[in-house]
């Protein structure tokens, strides 16, 4: 008889469909790898709801996963339901709530998320850096933000367990797509597989 699932062994899973599908993003498998995102999101979401931690970093992972795999909006109300107890933010509940919020288009609640991000330091600054130039439709500044966060990823070199790909880069560029803001991510890390798919390689 199978053991039934656990927050752990939903974590678990989840980190495996996000490993799996970033190198098929890589690849250039986009289809596949926008499935497998989907997947992974659904199973962050599934361990949350096992056991919710304090440390909010799977509901970050739920809605990278799920931006990634071409959505995400269905996940906002949840984050924003999930955390709406808490008294103080941490950086990382105010990181997962920005998310939700640039999500619902609500640019004054990322403004005050991200000021609360930026207590974390370093990549909690970073990233609330670019959050705050989406909220505020500043190409220019969230070009230069999204770029120091790839440069971090490129001196570490390595991130989830060796998966060579700036995750939150890419999910920020997903975001302002939708600002209709662009930035050509050109990094090894990303690798040429992305380029292709955004050439129109496999979709």
């Amino acid at each position: 008889m199978a053991e039934a699932p656990t927050h752990a062994s939903e974590m678990h899973a989840a980190l495996e469909l996000e490993r799996t599908a970033q190198r098929a993003l890589l690849e250039g498998c986009r289809e596949r790898a926008q499935r497998l995102f989907g997947e992974a999101a659904a199973r962050y979401r599934a361990s949350w709801e096992l056991a919710s931690p304090t440390s909010y970093g799977r509901l970050i992972g739920m809605q990278k996963a799920a931006i990634l795999a071409g959505g995400g909006e269905e996940q906002a109300p949840y984050v924003r339901s999930a955390l709406a107890q808490l008294q103080e933010l941490t950086p990382a509940a105010a990181y997962a709530l920005a998310i939700a919020d640039l999500l619902l288009d609500d640019d004054a609640g990322a403004l005050a998320r991200a000021k609360a991000m930026r207590a974390g330091g370093g990549a909690f600054e970073r990233t609330a850096e670019a959050i705050e130039a989406l909220a505020q439709g500043q190409a220019q500044r969230y070009e230069a933000a999204v770029r120091a966060i790839v440069a971090d990823f490129e001196s570490r070199r390595e991130h989830l367990t060796g998966v060579a790909i700036a995750d939150t880069a890419l999910m920020l560029q997903e975001l302002a797509a939708r600002k209709a803001i662009r930035v050509d991510l050109q990094s090894d890390l990303v690798g040429p597989g992305v380029q292709r798919a955004e050439a129109g390689g496999e979709r």
